[in-house]
């Protein structure tokens, strides 16, 4: 069953926001008017943040979305942006390293106290 995109008025969003912030349960809601919980929490809480202001919502793609449909403007720019990617994914690379080698320093450093006189034995061989 396809289903098309349903566009409501700001006074609807902003009636139906003013109605759970008295108190009325969004599941009623949602039974009443056939609008998915999410939605419906959205709105609340862009009119609680911004009255009805935050229910104006132009139509289309919210801004800074890319189009994933639309191919780059020229090769230049996409390898640009592919660099970019890879350097990012490089810098997590590093500090995961960085933390996995600051926390097998840990791990041995407390085998070799553990290997002190009156401690338990660690399953470690020593080199002594």
């Amino acid at each position: 069953m396809s289903r098309t995109n349903r566009v409501f008025a700001k006074e609807f969003k902003a009636g139906v926001a003013q109605r759970i912030l008295d108190g009325e349960s969004v599941s009623a809601l949602h039974q009443e008017f056939n609008i998915k919980r999410s939605v419906l929490y959205r709105w609340r809480d862009a009119y609680r943040a911004e009255g009805a202001a935050g229910l104006e919502r132009g139509v289309g793609r919210p801004p800074g979305v890319p189009n994933p449909r639309r191919p780059a403007a020229s090769p230049e720019e996409a390898a640009a942006r592919r660099v970019a990617e890879l350097e990012r994914k490089i810098g997590q690379q590093a500090l995961d390293i960085d933390f996995l080698r600051g926390a097998f320093k840990r791990v041995k450093e407390s085998r070799r106290k553990n290997v002190e006189a009156g401690a338990i034995a660690s399953t470690e061989r020593s080199e002594a």
